[in-house]
């Protein structure tokens, strides 16, 4: 990075804020989800929000708002992390979810189907999951790292977006390759060619300030200035919390640990 000081600890500032802390392991318990929730309390500010399994929502909503934090949305995932084609079960996951107090969907697109060349699946399961999740934020994980190419990338984005997705967002973060600057890329061209209503968030992979700030920078760059705010981007990642409050400390030197 060519930040100075000062430039870093901003980018490091504007993570915090675009932080989704996110526990999605199959072990996950209730006590685990109240320690991931105590970690948004911490100093530096609080994040956007917590993403959870499903089973986990009431847990984190408790535990927010006991720590006084009843601003921390609490995200959670439907058709995950495989990306099936059937457009009942996501749209059956997500209203579950909005039942439970979800105030984000974060639900994988059909990728496989996309990749084989069916341009139906996508855009009719967005469309079915966005039919339910009324006045909740739908984020559609398009799985870039499977999708490979650009074309294919670009395509799903405008394919989501079209059919009402509030964000777009990289990945899983359960396969071997996640968010990546070229995928980020086309994807904030994609929404910059709808109007730049819709949001993006970089999720897997994202493992330090510097990596944050990349994603930042290249937000600026496209979409221009001021855009990139909790409401339109986000960062999908918890062990990046850490280095993010102790560069906000000046703990750690500038341009990460």
């Amino acid at each position: 990075m060519s930040q100075t000081a000062p430039d870093f600890v901003a980018a490091a500032r504007r993570a915090l804020a675009a932080l989704d802390l996110t526990s999605l392991g199959e072990d996950d318990t209730p006590a685990r989800i109240e320690a991931l929730c105590a970690q948004a309390a911490g100093p530096g500010g609080p994040p956007a929000a917590v993403c959870v399994y499903p089973e986990h929502i009431g847990t984190a909503r408790r535990a927010l708002d006991a720590l006084g934090l009843p601003d921390v949305r609490v995200a959670t995932v439907a058709n995950f992390p495989e990306g099936s084609d059937d457009a009942g079960r996501a749209r059956r996951e997500t209203r579950r979810a909005v039942a439970a107090g979800a105030d984000e969907i974060d639900v994988v697109f059909p990728w496989r189907a996309w990749q084989a060349g069916d341009t139906d699946s996508g855009p009719q399961l967005v469309a079915a999951c966005r039919a339910v999740a009324t006045g909740r934020v739908l984020k559609v994980i398009l799985e870039t790292g499977e999708l490979a190419s650009s074309e294919l990338i670009r395509g799903a984005s405008l394919a989501a977006l079209d059919a009402g997705a509030d964000f777009i967002k990289t990945s899983t973060g359960k396969v071997a390759v996640n968010a990546t600057p070229e995928a980020a890329r086309v994807m904030l061209e994609a929404i910059r060619a709808r109007g730049g209503r819709a949001g993006f968030k970089a999720a897997g992979g994202v493992r330090s300030v510097a990596d944050a700030a990349l994603y930042l920078e290249l937000a600026d760059e496209i979409l221009g200035a001021g855009w990139a705010t909790p409401q339109r981007f986000r960062i999908g990642a918890s062990a990046l919390l850490t280095e993010i409050r102790a560069v906000i400390a000046g703990t750690t030197p500038a341009g990460g640990s």
